[in-house]
């Protein structure tokens, strides 16, 4: 299934370069601009300053300010902007925190590419 989500920005807050770069490649047939932290406080400067991001994918480990706390700071921006995110936890211990920081969806590494299509999907073209 193609996506075309070209009128669409989403935020990769990832602080390891292979996996953006993997993200990057997932979503370079959808059209969609991508914005990249490097690290959680970045993710938030970065949506402070950029109103037209309509989803975020945030890595829960990162330096600065992990991505659980990115997570409830953006929140506190915008509740409703879709945050899912990228866990390497187990999924009852990863979903558990996740729903607590106030993200919308996760999804567990290592990503499945159609997974995580079908998830943002879900979020996007709400936007």
């Amino acid at each position: 299934m193609g996506y075309n989500w070209s009128d669409k920005t989403i935020l990769i807050a990832e602080d390891v370069d292979a996996n953006f770069l993997f993200l990057e490649k997932i979503l370079s047939d959808t059209n969609v601009k991508i914005i990249r932290a490097i690290n959680g406080k970045e993710a938030i400067d970065i949506y402070k300053n950029n109103k037209d991001i309509n989803l975020i994918l945030m890595d829960i480990r990162m330096p600065e300010i992990d991505g659980f706390d990115a997570t409830k700071e953006i929140k506190k921006i915008n509740k409703n902007i879709p945050i899912i995110v990228e866990t390497a936890y187990t999924i009852e211990n990863g979903k558990m925190l996740g729903e607590e920081a106030g993200c919308d969806d996760y999804i567990v590494k290592p990503i499945n590419i159609n997974k995580i299509l079908a998830i943002i999907s879900k979020y996007i073209n709400n936007c």
